[in-house]
């Protein structure tokens, strides 16, 4: 995403400040900190906070928007959890060792965190930040200028349909619909319990909520779903091919900038037993995507770093945001039943990583037989 000119990302619209009667009319400083009596502008803004919404939702937002902090620090978009569980699973248990590979998750890992500013007044950090409108506040935020700033490279490319030989997610192109449609505010801004996976968030995004109908329509396909509830999950009749990363590792240049690089990414469609199952997931069959992690990620900070690699698989639950009504697979019984191409095989893994997702690869046994 291009980055804004210098006078989008900080002027403050004056319309803001006359005309808000909600935000506009709180001072700078009760939010910014600084102090507005000191004539002299360094020592006036020692101490101000870009964004206060990060270091203290409860103090900030909280203060009118009740349990908005406090619920918010408990959010995935703000603790990023997940990146804490899996990293520590897969982590060297020595104490040293973790300490540096702590420093560099800081760096590489844990820095592309959001906030409510970063969703409601600016751009997020990871594309530059700057005002998204003079620094009014926007209600529902921008889906290009927040949403995908961050979940570009694979949500967004998907849902708009960037890549060759594929269409829009049908949501998109058929309906317009914006993330918020599916991704609450209720699941955005959290609801106050920890969790350790977005799979795991009760009030999440499902299919069901939309689609209630589909096993009591009168139409053909109220078979073929009843036929197939609870055994596969939505993505696997209804996803196109996606992205497949692998490979990552970090580091710093001479100058002391962080970069990461990874190998070229593929573009495919696999299906894998459920690495999640529970009373929200039972499906035996869903759609996996290999995430770009690799025993080596760290090695530019400490060697062996990441010694428990087969504590968690590397073929991973994925819900691609490609989905339409009529997909390769699901336009003929046998573009599934019989297909070994489409499932996850021992022979698609590589040797280094066929111990840590043993209980996501298909057996040969365990192929839907030709119809």
């Amino acid at each position: 995403m291009e980055p804004l000119a210098p006078h989008e990302k900080l002027f403050v619209d004056t319309d803001f400040i006359e005309n808000d009667e909600n935000h506009g009319e709180i001072p700078c400083s009760e939010c910014h900190g600084g102090d507005p009596n000191d004539p002299n502008w360094e020592t006036a803004h020692k101490g101000l906070s870009k964004d206060p919404s990060y270091t203290d939702p409860e103090k900030t937002c909280g203060e009118c928007h009740d349990h908005a902090g406090e619920n918010y620090k408990n959010s995935l978009h703000y603790n990023l959890k997940p990146y804490h569980v899996l990293l520590d699973k897969r982590a060297n248990p020595d104490k040293k060792v973790r300490e540096k590979l702590n420093s560099a998750m800081d760096t590489h890992c844990l820095s592309c965190h959001s906030s409510c500013g970063q969703c409601h007044i600016s751009r997020p950090n990871s594309v530059e930040g700057g005002l998204l409108s003079g620094h009014f506040f926007q209600k529902k935020p921008l889906m290009k200028q927040t949403c995908t700033a961050c979940h570009g490279s694979r949500i967004g490319e998907e849902y708009s349909g960037s890549h060759e030989g594929l269409e829009p997610d049908i949501h998109s192109q058929k309906y317009f619909m914006k993330c918020e449609k599916c991704h609450t505010a209720e699941e955005m801004h959290g609801d106050g319990k920890i969790y350790n996976s977005r799979y795991d968030v009760e009030n999440g995004p499902m299919c069901l909520k939309c689609h209630e109908k589909i096993y009591t329509d009168k139409s053909k396909a109220r078979a073929n779903h009843s036929l197939h509830k609870d055994k596969i999950s939505c993505y696997v009749c209804h996803s196109q091919s996606y992205i497949n990363c692998y490979s990552c590792h970090v580091g710093k240049d001479k100058n002391g900038i962080s970069y990461f690089k990874t190998k070229p990414p593929a573009l495919n469609f696999k299906i894998g037993l459920n690495p999640k199952k529970s009373l929200k997931r039972p499906e035996n069959y869903v759609t996996l995507r290999h995430i770009p992690i690799d025993k080596k990620l760290f090695d530019f900070y400490v060697k062996d770093g990441l010694t428990q690699m087969n504590a968690v698989p590397t073929w991973k639950l994925t819900t691609p945001h490609n989905i339409q009504r009529i997909t390769k697979q699901n336009s003929g019984c046998n573009n599934c039943h019989g297909n070994s191409s489409i499932f996850l095989l021992d022979k698609d893994v590589s040797s280094e990583e066929k111990d840590s997702n043993r209980n996501v690869i298909v057996p040969e046994s365990m192929i839907p037989v030709k119809q």
